[in-house]
């Protein structure tokens, strides 16, 4: 096969498709548009679909998931007739009587309809303690880049910039309180304030009333750094400044902001996970540490008194091992409590640790463990909700392939070391019949041995049926068991199968898993997710004209190699959202902080490597393709819908056929609201089922 794996850049005939709002740029997605719409939305089938997955979405029955903020529990809720959103709150008791009576603070479509844009939630972050001002967040379209302003929770409006209210215009900026008059703030004033990654570079400490561009500056980044950053523990007797710097995706320099202006560097590995809390410092190992003579392996948790650390000290608990099978996910503070989420083969389990008591057994004491109960096999429970400077209480989110969530709430340790029985707020429905589905995990052999993870959801079947296939694989992201109305009632439901690869570069198995598959070893991703979809079709599954596959973003990427590389074993793929030119993914939006994933391009040492799997380089005329859809959205600022464009224009160019859709809307999210989500969802499921069911 003859391709452009090689070619230099110049070479490129559609770089004029990365302009995102160019004129010409614009007409041939619309042209592109009107035709797959016209081919994929032309049967009754399609409208019933589309219109099914809208009442999933859209549904009075779901859990209204809550954030408590002081006395109150806080809420946003979209649904047919708030599509952009109400953001609202109410009491625990009011909650839990199954109808609460919402106070509204926010319509985000009215205030979208009175100003003539097209907002989208990005979120609040309320001032603690009084929690009666809020920054709040609004994307244009669903980009990453947000307004920012601030609201009165009493009087419910925004106050202006004249008010002293602090706001800011569309930039990808960061903001957090420091106290009611003062926020750390880092974002776009100019040539100098940006990190190459479209990051802020520069962060300051902002006075009410004040102009930005004049306030403090407390700490800078370097100009190819990913981003810097700035906040404030303000709990009672711990109060710290903290500083610092990503230089890459993976890596972190931190530093302690004194009072007097000096910083104190948190000694501890660059691409270490840190967590400094009240009197702790916890540092989980990405690579092997070595701490006072012993060397402990990359996914260690190790707890350290935070003050003594910082002077020197490295006396030191374990509070995590993992081991072949287990890996630390997470883990959240409550006010006396620390939880960790744990994955045994890709399965959750909680445990709480309780730290010393007093500062007299900080450095060297015993943390007690216990294991909190979250039910059967292959179920994620995650913590949604906690309280960490007020109390004990946590709220919990439990869900499986087949089970819908439930939201339940407890307070750890109510009494004499016992937690509070566990209290279901809410259960949700189930929006697919899952009579006679099962779960099964089974276990690939990737090219080097590696035994790789998957999920088979569906009704078992003598014969070999069609199968829809997900993976991730990149930036230690895991995909664990979740409930899926749309996947439910859009395909399993409609008899197909559904299956979750757990391949390398994911977290599944800890940091390993994850750097298994880093830049040079990209290709074990690959080759992992290569041998699931062998795996099915030797267990009788389905057949390869049978398989269809799903990814988006780094998932998108995926989807191209498995076009360019493995097209013999797939009937179709959906790329969504993806990355796929990466000759020049650095140089596109916030590309250039992924470098430490994939490499560096310009580095001819890296290009060797990248250049071969890069998916557009790869297209090939003379190439037997499976049927291929391609979805992006305009206002995705993260990764540039360019990737998307030139990949289908290429493949036009050689003559095989290509399904395209491009959200005006959606963000990288591809969705900006619940009629767009169910659209496109409608549109992949109702492409794959054309193909292979």
């Amino acid at each position: 096969m003859t391709s452009s794996a090689d070619a230099p850049e110049t070479d490129d005939p559609y770089l004029w498709l990365e302009d995102v709002t160019g004129d010409e740029a614009l007409s041939w997605v619309r042209e592109r548009n009107a035709e797959s719409l016209g081919r994929l939305t032309d049967t009754e089938h399609f409208g019933e679909l589309r219109d099914g997955l809208r009442a999933v979405l859209d549904s009075d029955d779901r859990i209204p998931y809550t954030r408590r903020r002081g006395e109150l529990l806080y809420n946003f809720w979209q649904d047919a007739e708030h599509p952009r959103g109400l953001w609202r709150r109410t009491t625990l008791d009011a909650y839990r009587s199954g109808d609460p009576d919402w106070e509204l603070l926010l319509n985000v479509d009215a205030l979208a309809r009175d100003e003539d844009e097209n907002w989208v939630w990005a979120g609040a972050a309320a001032r603690w303690p009084d929690y009666t001002r809020a920054l709040v967040q609004l994307s244009r379209g669903g980009a990453d880049a947000t307004v920012v302003r601030e609201f009165d929770l009493a009087e419910k409006r925004f106050l202006t910039a004249d008010e002293g209210g602090f706001v800011l215009p569309e930039a990808k900026s960061r903001i957090s309180w420091v106290d009611d008059d003062t926020v750390f703030v880092g974002t776009d004033l100019g040539p100098g304030s940006m990190t190459t990654s479209g990051y802020p570079r520069v962060m300051r400490r902002w006075s009410r009333g004040t102009p930005v561009a004049e306030a403090p500056v407390v700490f800078e980044a370097q100009e190819t750094d990913v981003s810097a950053f700035a906040g404030k523990d303000r709990t009672v007797g711990f109060e710290r400044e903290m500083v610092g710097r990503s230089p890459d995706f993976h890596t972190v320099e931190e530093f302690v902001l004194r009072p007097d202006a000096t910083l104190v560097k948190i000694e501890a590995p660059a691409d270490a996970d840190t967590d400094l809390d009240r009197a702790w410092l916890l540092v989980r190992t990405r690579s092997p540490w070595t701490v006072a003579g012993t060397e402990y392996p990359a996914g260690t948790l190790l707890a350290f008194e935070a003050e003594g650390f910082l002077n020197g000290s490295r006396e030191h608990t374990v509070l995590f091992t993992p081991t072949a099978s287990r890996s630390l996910s997470g883990w959240s503070w409550t006010k006396s409590y620390l939880i960790l989420t744990v994955l045994e083969d890709v399965a959750t389990r909680l445990e709480v640790l309780t730290p010393p008591s007093g500062p007299e057994q900080w450095a060297a004491g015993d943390w007690a463990r216990r294991e909190l109960p979250t039910g059967e096999a292959f179920a994620e429970v995650a913590v949604v909700g906690i309280d960490p400077d007020e109390s004990d209480e946590i709220f919990l989110d439990t869900d499986g392939f087949t089970r819908p969530s439930t939201f339940a709430r407890t307070v750890l340790g109510a009494s004499a070391e016992e937690d509070a029985p566990l209290e279901t707020l809410r259960s949700a429905p189930g929006f697919w019949d899952t009579t006679g589905v099962t779960v099964q995990q089974f276990f690939a052999t990737s090219d080097d041995g590696t035994k790789v993870p998957y999920f088979v959801v569906g009704k078992e079947s003598a014969e070999a049926g069609p199968v829809l296939m997900t993976g991730y694989g990149g930036f230690e992201i895991s995909l664990t068991p979740s409930y899926s109305g749309i996947m439910g009632r859009g395909w399993i439901s409609q008899g197909g199968t559904y299956v979750v690869a757990n391949i390398r570069g994911g977290g599944e198995y800890g940091p390993e898993w994850h750097t298994a598959a880093l830049r040079e070893n990209r290709h074990r991703a690959y080759e992992d997710f290569a041998a699931v979809a062998r795996d099915l079709v030797e267990r009788g599954i389905t057949t390869p004209d049978r398989l269809a596959i799903h990814g988006g973003s780094n998932g998108g990427l995926l989807m191209g190699v498995m076009i360019t590389r493995y097209p013999e074993l797939f009937g179709a793929v959906v790329v969504m959202v993806p990355l796929l030119d990466m000759r020049r993914f650095h140089l596109l939006l916030a590309g250039a902080s992924w470098q430490a994933e994939y490499g560096e391009p310009d580095d001819p040492d890296d290009w060797a490597f990248i250049s071969q799997y890069s998916p557009y380089q790869h297209l090939a005329k003379d190439a037997t393709y499976p049927a291929i859809l391609v979805t992006t959205s305009t206002r995705d600022d993260r990764v540039h819908p360019g990737h998307a464009r030139k990949f289908v224009a290429r493949l036009r160019e050689y003559g095989h056929p290509v399904e395209y859709y491009e959200n005006v809307e959606g963000g990288h999210g591809g969705a900006a609201d619940n009629a767009q989500r169910a659209f496109q969802w409608a549109l992949v499921l109702e492409f794959c089922r054309r193909v292979v069911g």
